[in-house]
């Protein structure tokens, strides 16, 4: 009777523990789900679709050319100068003689500009492409030479009041395969000059000016 009693309470004992068991592993698993379920954030209405007159406008004024296409207009000619360029900040300036031929491009939408000289006392040619986006409201230009594979890239404005472009960029540093900043600075002093200078990331990682130049229209 003992031991029927004994295995009776053992059986009793399994069954509870068993159940108890099952209960924990529902309700792990419940919980566990409930811990791994992330809310998405709800997804944005597309915008919606600009009727076929909207859009058509927002083309036509972007393709239109504007005042600062007129403006470059301006500078169409061919241009002179004596400039100056640098290896070496601290050194003095080699000095070596250049010229600029600016035309315009598709409908006076861009303007082309051939650059030909020397450039550390070996010949030098360069071909940049400006524009002005109607709808950034930034200059873009674009610049290769042939010193060099790859191209140069920059954006920026027009201060009227103190009649300077100012454009900012990258170019590749061939030592390191990276792209390091560029700026021009390009202020008009009249219909028939203007001045250009360019800056650059120095070996020391520092901006130091490396070309500059005063360019006059020949008549």
């Amino acid at each position: 009777m003992k031991q029927l009693t004994l295995t009776i309470s053992t059986a009793a004992l399994l069954l509870f523990s068993c159940n108890n068991g099952e209960v924990k592993t529902e309700s792990t698993a419940k919980d566990s789900a409930a811990a791994t379920t992330t809310t998405e954030p709800a997804k944005e209405a597309p915008a919606p679709m600009p009727d076929s007159a909207t859009m058509a406008k927002a083309w036509q004024d972007f393709a239109t050319p504007g005042a600062n296409h007129k403006w470059m207009e301006k500078m169409n000619g061919t241009w002179e100068s004596e400039v100056n360029q640098w290896m070496d900040p601290a050194a003095p300036p080699i000095k070596s003689k250049a010229v600029i031929v600016q035309s315009m491009l598709m409908g006076g939408r861009y303007a082309s500009t051939k650059f030909t000289g020397t450039m550390m006392g070996a010949p030098f040619e360069g071909m940049g492409l400006m524009g002005y986006d109607n709808s950034k409201k930034l200059f873009v230009s674009t610049w290769i030479d042939n010193m060099g594979t790859g191209i140069i890239k920059m954006t920026g404005t027009y201060d009227e009041a103190t009649k300077m472009l100012t454009l900012k960029g990258v170019q590749t540093d061939p030592i390191s395969g990276k792209d390091t900043d560029i700026r021009e600075e390009m202020k008009v002093i009249d219909d028939d000059s203007y001045t250009m200078s360019m800056y650059g990331t120095g070996l020391d990682g520092k901006e130091a000016k490396f070309m500059e130049g005063t360019f006059k229209r020949k008549k």
